[in-house]
């Protein structure tokens, strides 16, 4: 039985709707209704750094739909949604229901981007890891979203095929009018941090001939100084299943500079001088030694346009032989 993994980071799927109010009754009505707001502003709206959260658009939802339709893998972790309602309406009213299993829990983060999953397979246990510290932090809590862990089954239930880490670490991102280079050294130490908790909350959760995958947003490339601690779980180097994935399209061709140098990359990083644009693969999936024997292939859904296709992440998706 082939069963194939993914990953998608759908940039920011936001609700449409922006409010909350406090509302003493509804029309007892069948029919439609109208609601009035007075002048106490008794409203609030989402905003983030003083400026208003946007829903996602219409044009850029229909697109990471149509990737992920054509994708159609049978499990897919993803990052920045909002929250659960929209995880599930995006998948009923862009995907048709594809995926008949549908896990988010709320985590850590101010901009309220969280981490889920969907899934054609049933689930089994699922445990978040937000209120994780680190030794060095033991008073704050380290994920800046979560770590989600979810036991994949097969169709009837009666197994588990693996279990399913989800993560999204902290980015690049130094806010505007801050210390560049400080809040760089702070947000590189802080990704240091989540990695070396995620090593350890897996050490914990799995023996050393479990079959498990680690994927996600790493917001870092795989050889990274700050992500080495993750990529070991109790002396168990996981296997990188992303180092050479066949790519649906080749990649767009800059007006300047050579381009990609390889196919493992999900993420074109713009400079802010004169240099050309560099690819990452920080969108990554990682797997236990006792799933090596398994992996059959992977694949990138290249974007059509610099700036992506929906999101400014390519998804990932890889084939293992159950």
């Amino acid at each position: 039985m082939l069963v194939s993994i993914g990953t998608f980071n759908l940039n920011n799927l936001f609700s449409r709707f922006n409010f909350q109010a406090a509302i003493d009754g509804m029309p007892q009505s069948s029919g439609g209704f109208s609601v009035e707001f007075d002048d106490e502003r008794n409203v609030q709206v989402r905003t983030f750094m003083g400026r208003l959260v946007q829903g996602k658009g219409l044009a850029e939802t229909q697109a990471i739909a149509k990737r992920i339709q054509t994708m159609n893998v049978d499990v897919l972790a993803v990052q920045e949604v909002e929250h659960i309602e929209i995880l599930k309406s995006f998948n009923k009213d862009f995907l048709n229901g594809l995926y008949p299993h549908v896990a988010l829990v709320e985590g850590n983060d101010s901009r309220m981007i969280d981490i889920g999953v969907l899934s054609k397979l049933p689930f089994g246990a699922i445990t978040s890891f937000q209120a994780a510290v680190h030794p060095e932090e033991p008073e704050r809590r380290v994920l800046s979203r979560d770590l989600l862990r979810i036991e994949i089954l097969n169709a009837s239930r009666s197994k588990k095929l693996f279990t399913l880490y989800n993560t999204h670490l902290k980015s690049h991102f130094v806010p505007f009018g801050e210390n560049q280079e400080n809040g760089a050294l702070q947000a590189n130490r802080r990704r240091r941090l989540q990695a070396e908790t995620v090593s350890r909350l897996i050490a914990e959760m799995e023996r050393p001939n479990s079959s498990f995958i680690l994927t996600g947003d790493m917001n870092d490339p795989p050889d990274s100084e700050f992500l080495q601690s993750m990529l070991k779980v109790e002396g168990q180097d996981l296997f990188n299943a992303l180092q050479n994935p066949v790519e649906t399209r080749p990649a767009k061709a800059e007006r300047e500079g050579p381009g990609p140098q390889t196919k493992a990359w999900t993420y074109r990083r713009n400079p802010t001088g004169p240099e050309p644009p560099t690819y990452e693969l920080i969108d990554q999936i990682w797997l236990s030694r006792a799933l090596m024997d398994r992996f059959i292939t992977a694949h990138i859904d290249r974007r059509t346009k610099h700036g992506g296709d929906g999101s400014d992440h390519d998804p990932a998706w890889i084939e293992l032989d159950f």
